[in-house]
């Protein structure tokens, strides 16, 4: 049960750091006056994929090893499943521009639950 302790933590590093470069991406596309590309969408996906393979262990942890010492922990990691895909879902009515703007701020935001979420493991 040690290993999958260990994968949740290393899968929340990567999420912060893949999250952030989604984002960075999305600010960057935005700023240069261009829609969310398929490559882009394709990320939000796999990240969101990955949040989800990232609850799993999750759930695995809290199963063998007891919950974490804060609840708050828990939350963040629901936010963190939620976030991208309710971020998807609001900016149907926007500029493409601002589709990539608001996609990579919503994703920055996310890479801040997870974050939070290391922090209060």
């Amino acid at each position: 049960m040690d290993l999958v302790l260990s994968l949740h933590g290393r899968v929340a590093f990567a999420l912060v750091l893949y999250y952030t470069f989604v984002g960075l991406w999305g600010i960057v596309a935005g700023i240069r006056d261009r829609a969310p590309s398929a490559s882009f969408r394709g990320a939000i996906a796999i990240a969101t994929v990955g949040a989800v393979a990232q609850g799993v262990l999750g759930l695995l942890v809290l199963v063998f090893r007891g919950g974490p010492s804060e609840a708050l922990h828990i939350l963040y990691g629901l936010a963190l499943v939620v976030a991208m895909p309710l971020a998807v879902s609001l900016v149907h009515d926007r500029t493409p521009r601002g589709q990539s703007i608001a996609l990579g701020l919503a994703a920055l935001f996310t890479a801040g639950l997870a974050i939070r979420g290391i922090t209060t493991a």
